[in-house]
């Protein structure tokens, strides 16, 4: 069974979308943020935060 995506309250830094992901898909969460580091060198990585920002719900 997989977690659901959520942000998680205690392990984010900014709004908790690279934790979530990590958590949702097993992963660490360093390498989520290394990779939305890298996409914003090309700048989408900035706009797919925000938008995922705004779609993960909070967690409970």
């Amino acid at each position: 069974m997989t977690s659901p995506l959520v942000r998680p309250r205690g392990r984010k830094m900014i709004a908790g979308v690279c934790a979530g992901l990590a958590q949702r898909f097993g992963i660490s969460t360093g390498l989520v943020r290394i990779g939305f580091v890298l996409f914003g060198l090309f700048g989408v990585g900035e706009i797919a935060y925000i938008v995922l920002w705004i779609m993960i719900p909070k967690e409970r």
